[in-house]
């Protein structure tokens, strides 16, 4: 039996070509500059004029009924796997981080062949990390920092490491922050 519902069908952009292998379990979907391959636990049917991808519970083999139970939760996590990876292929993301504190600093210098993040955060010690070589990372002021991607996971994933560096204190507010984030500050000790 097919189970596809509307939540089960995914439209595919224009500029992005998909490729499915029944025998090999995989899909993968292909722009101009990147692709990004997926493997399976579930069969897709593909309709190529309305470029569309749905998302089956047929199993690629025969299973067992209690298995069958967990293909229901598969589906729908195969369908959001696959909704993130035309998201990666064909939109760029960007996270925007601010140092607040006095002397908090951020520039980008290249080390050897290496491009470096040099962080001053009032430590005794300056901090350094070296960016991935699939991300872009511009300091527009000192303490102001964009982070470049097409991997909304890495993105994310870069800026909260970074942020982890020096977190926002809840007393004076100082730290590494994401530009749209307000801290809900604490009331200090009362004398």
């Amino acid at each position: 039996m097919n189970y596809t519902t509307k939540r089960h069908i995914i439209k595919i952009p224009k500029n992005v070509a998909t490729y499915y292998c029944d025998i090999a379990r995989i899909v993968i979907f292909a722009n101009s500059s990147t692709q990004k391959a997926l493997t399976l636990k579930t069969k897709l049917v593909i309709d190529k004029k309305k470029r569309m991808v749905k998302v089956t519970r047929e199993p690629f083999l025969n299973i067992s009924n209690n298995e069958k139970k967990k293909l229901k939760v598969m589906q729908g996590t195969q369908v959001s796997l696959l909704k993130q990876m035309l998201l990666d292929i064909s939109l760029f993301f960007c996270k925007k981080l601010k140092l607040v504190g006095v002397g908090f600093r951020v520039s980008t210098l290249k080390i050897f062949h290496l491009d470096v993040l040099h962080f001053k955060l009032g430590y005794s010690h300056s901090v350094y990390f070296k960016i991935p070589k699939n991300l872009r990372v511009f300091c527009l002021k000192s303490n102001k920092l964009f982070i470049l991607g097409q991997s909304h996971s890495l993105v994310s994933q870069i800026s909260g490491l970074i942020r982890s560096y020096k977190a926002p204190e809840p007393y004076k507010g100082k730290g590494i922050l994401y530009a749209t984030e307000k801290i809900q500050l604490k009331e200090g000790k009362k004398i």
